[in-house]
């Protein structure tokens, strides 16, 4: 079940990402932001009054863990530097390399609170082929552009410590209620970035589509499903699935919408897919063997008493 939620995730993502990208087409990143961080507070909020999750009070859990917001506005940033100096392929590769380096730190020391989750040699391998895969994405967009390219990478790490402090608060808060902490976290940092780089008022001239404005809930649902998630499978994994379920819903719309598909990226998802498939089928009969141990041994009393 976690594994189905971890794809849902990935998929989410992407219809998210689409809707953002048409909000951010007209008001531009930074006020798109705003707009984003706005609708998802309420969202959550209203969420929040649905499950009785209660908000703005003591939770007791350290003040970090209330900064998920926060990290996710630094993923936002970075990946607006990088856009117009790479290839969005690169940067996709790049944030995964990102998160699959990060999410193996936290599972092998634990870090953050979270659970250790010893590496298997067949992670190793998986590892490697989704590291191939990474490679195949990756294109001549990055020659002469270091500082692209540290920040794309950035981009990845930020996603995961996010994910990761959310989902710490949202196991005492709840997780609708750690998802109304995370963007009532961002919304301030959204609001000093748009009144910094002002966006050109006059994109706002046009009447939009209302369901542009729609990104911060499917961003509320994202980060539920993270809190439900992180806790339950390994970091790595979760990485793995969620962009596999990212790469794919992000290939589908494509081709629904008729853009060019990137030929590196379609191997590069191909590739990542095969290195988590090849990772737990060979765990397979290590946990069969796990699972056969501890099963109690019954023991027939004969004695005829």
């Amino acid at each position: 079940m976690s594994m189905i939620l971890a794809l849902l995730t990935g998929i989410t993502i992407s219809i998210m990402i689409s809707v953002n990208g048409h909000l951010t087409a007209y008001a531009g990143p930074y006020l798109s932001a705003v707009f984003i961080h706005i609708v998802g507070t309420a969202f959550a909020s209203l969420l929040c009054i649905w499950k009785k999750q209660p908000v703005l009070r003591n939770h007791g859990v350290p003040g970090w863990t209330y900064l998920g917001g926060v990290i996710g506005v630094l993923t936002t940033l970075f990946n607006n530097f990088a856009f117009s100096r790479i290839s969005m392929t690169s940067i996709v590769a790049l944030g995964l390399l990102g998160q699959s380096l990060t999410s193996a730190l936290i599972d092998s020391l634990g870090l953050l609170g979270m659970k250790k989750h010893r590496l298997q040699k067949s992670a190793f391998i998986g590892i490697a082929i989704s590291c191939t895969g990474v490679a195949v994405m990756l294109d001549a967009s990055i020659a002469d552009q270091a500082a692209a390219v540290l920040v794309s990478v950035g981009a990845g790490i930020c996603v995961v410590l996010s994910r990761t402090v959310n989902a710490r608060l949202s196991d005492k808060a709840g997780a609708f209620a750690g998802s109304f902490y995370n963007h009532l976290a961002g919304l301030p940092c959204c609001l000093a970035l748009w009144l910094l780089f002002p966006d050109a008022p006059g994109r706002l001239l046009a009447k939009p589509a209302p369901w542009i404005f729609c990104g911060g809930m499917f961003g509320v649902m994202v980060v539920f499903l993270y809190n439900i998630t992180v806790p339950r499978i390994s970091a790595f994994r979760l990485t793995l699935l969620a962009f596999l379920g990212q790469m794919f819903t992000g290939i589908t719309l494509d081709l629904l919408s008729r853009q060019d598909l990137s030929k590196g990226m379609l191997w590069g998802s191909v590739l990542c897919a095969l290195g988590f498939l090849a990772s737990v089928l060979m765990e397979l009969p290590s946990k069969q063997n796990q699972a056969k141990k501890a099963v109690p041994v019954n023991h027939t009393d004969t004695s005829g008493s």
